[in-house]
C-alpha cells in the first residue's frame, strides 16, 4: 500500500490515499501480485526470458487495462543498484517534468517515490509491491528510487512517443511550498 507524504501530514490509510489521489486527478489501485511470480520476482535482475515470463503471468491485467483504458503496449522495467548507468538513468526522471501521454505503472516488486506538484501543492507518493498508479498527461511529477534502490514495474502505453520527459521549472508551478 502506498504512503503519501504532504507538507502537514502522512497518509497511510488506503481509502484516504485513494480519495486524495483521485482529488488530484490521479488513479491509484492496489493489486495483489500473483504468487506464481514470487520466485522470479525475488531475483534482483531478470533475463529477457524471465521478463517475458512475468509479463505473460500478468497478461490478464493487461487485457483488462486494454479493454478499460485502451493501452496498446506494455513492458517491464527492472532497476537496481547494479544496473549499469543507473544514476544517469534516474537523473532523467528525478527532476520535475511532464509527459505528453499518461504515465502508468504497476509496481510488482521493490519500491520508489513519485513526487508531484498539483494545484500548487508538493507531495510524494511512496509506492511498493502491488501499487498501480496512472498519472495523466501533462501532470507535473518526478520519480526516483528510494533507499532500497530496487524496483520492478510494468509500464503501460497508449503511445510510446509521449513518454519522453519535458522538464518544468518548479518555481513556476509551486505555490504552497
Amino acid at each position: 500500500m502506498a504512503t503519501i507524504i504532504r507538507k502537514t501530514e502522512t497518509l497511510t490509510d488506503g481509502d484516504v490515499i485513494r480519495a486524495f489521489l483521485v482529488s488530484k486527478g490521479l488513479v491509484y489501485e492496489s493489486y495483489k501480485t500473483p504468487e506464481a511470480l514470487d520466485i522470479v520476482l525475488a531475483q534482483k535482475g531478470l533475463s529477457d526470458a524471465e521478463k517475458a515470463e512475468v509479463l505473460s503471468g500478468l497478461e490478464y491485467r493487461f487485457d483488462q487495462l486494454k479493454k478499460d483504458h485502451g493501452y496498446k503496449a506494455n513492458d517491464l522495467v527492472v532497476l537496481h543498484d547494479e544496473v549499469p548507468g543507473i544514476q544517469d538513468m534516474l537523473a532523467k526522471f528525478d527532476k520535475l517534468h511532464i509527459h505528453t501521454d499518461e504515465e502508468v505503472r504497476y509496481i510488482i516488486d521493490g519500491s520508489g517515490v513519485f513526487g508531484f506538484i498539483i494545484d500548487g501543492e508538493k507531495f510524494e507518493v511512496h509506492v511498493g509491491k502491488g501499487d498501480f498508479i496512472s498519472i495523466p498527461a501533462n501532470t507535473n511529477h518526478w520519480f526516483t528510487l528510494d533507499q532500497n534502490l530496487r524496483i520492478k514495474a510494468v509500464r503501460y502505453f497508449k503511445d510510446n512517443s509521449g513518454w519522453t520527459p519535458v522538464y518544468v521549472d518548479e518555481s513556476k508551478v509551486l505555490v504552497n511550498a
